[in-house]
C-alpha cells in the first residue's frame, strides 16, 4: 500500500471541512505536509506564505469549517526522508508500546527521542513508526512531548481516532499529568509553583518554554502546578 502522499510542489488552496475544524493551523499543516520540519512550517506562517481566507494568521489560529487555506510548496528533498530504521531503535520502540488496538497505540516515549523530525533531527517517533508499520495507510501523532520528556504518547492509526482524541483534549476530557523529580529537600508538604513562562523555538523546530519575567503570567485561579513532597 502507498503509505503517504508526497508534499505538493505547487501552491494549494484547501477548504476546511467540519471534521477538520478546531485544529491549530500549525498542527493541521504538520499533518498535511508529513515530514516537513516544524521550523519550516512556522517560518511559512510567520512570513505570511500560509494564509487563511487571504489573511495572515498566527500559528495558534484554530481553523474553522469553510476556511480557505493557502498552502505554499513545503516539500522536503527526498534525500532527507529516512528510508531505513536501525534494528536497535525498532526493537526499543516496539518494547515501549504499552497499549495498541486497531485505532491507536500508546507509547512510553523514551527521554532524548524527538516525536517528529526537524531541521537537525532526521527521524522522530512518527517517522520511525511509519517505517516499522508500513502496512498502515494512516498513522499520526495525537499530541507532542518535548524531546527530553519521557511519558505516554498517543498515536492514532485512523483519522477518526485522531480527531476524536484531539477533541477530547480540547474539551479537557483527557487528564494529562506530568511528574517532575527534584533534587533537594522540600520543607513543605505542598508547594505551588507559579512562574511566568516564555515560549522559545529552538533550531530543531521544537517549542520550549523557560521561566522568564517577560513571559506569560500564571492565572492563580487556574493553577494546578502543585508539587507534593514524597516521603523519604
Amino acid at each position: 500500500m502507498a503509505a503517504h502522499k508526497p508534499q505538493s510542489q505547487k501552491v494549494q488552496f484547501i477548504e476546511i471541512s467540519a471534521s477538520q475544524a478546531g485544529q491549530r493551523i500549525d498542527n493541521f499543516l504538520l499533518t498535511l505536509e508529513k515530514g516537513v520540519p516544524k521550523s519550516r512550517i512556522y517560518r511559512a506562517i510567520r512570513k505570511g506564505e500560509v494564509r487563511v481566507n487571504k489573511g495572515r494568521i498566527k500559528q495558534t489560529y484554530k481553523i474553522q469549517a469553510g476556511d480557505s487555506i493557502r498552502v505554499p510548496p513545503l516539500q522536503v528533498s527526498e534525500k532527507n526522508q529516512p528510508t531505513e530504521i536501525s534494528d536497535a531503535l525498532k526493537q526499543q520502540l516496539l518494547a515501549c508500546i504499552i497499549f495498541e488496538d486497531e485505532s491507536m497505540l500508546v507509547l512510553n516515549k523514551p527521554s532524548g527521542l524527538a516525536v517528529h523530525a526537524g531541521t537537525q533531527i532526521q527521524m522522530g517517533v512518527i517517522e520511525a513508526f511509519r517505517l516499522i508499520k508500513p502496512e498502515l495507510e494512516f498513522i499520526e501523532l495525537v499530541h507532542r512531548l518535548d524531546r527530553d520528556t519521557s511519558g505516554c504518547l498517543l498515536i492514532a492509526k485512523t483519522r477518526e481516532c485522531l480527531l476524536s482524541l484531539q477533541q477530547q483534549m480540547l474539551s479537557d476530557e483527557i487528564d494529562k499529568r506530568y511528574l517532575t523529580l527534584l533534587k533537594g529537600e522540600i520543607r513543605q508538604d505542598e508547594l505551588y509553583v507559579e512562574q511566568p513562562l516564555q515560549k522559545n523555538t529552538v533550531s530543531s523546530g521544537e517549542r520550549m518554554v523557560k521561566v522568564d519575567s517577560a513571559g506569560k503570567k500564571p492565572k492563580p485561579y487556574l493553577s494546578q502546578n502543585k508539587l507534593l513532597a514524597l516521603p523519604s
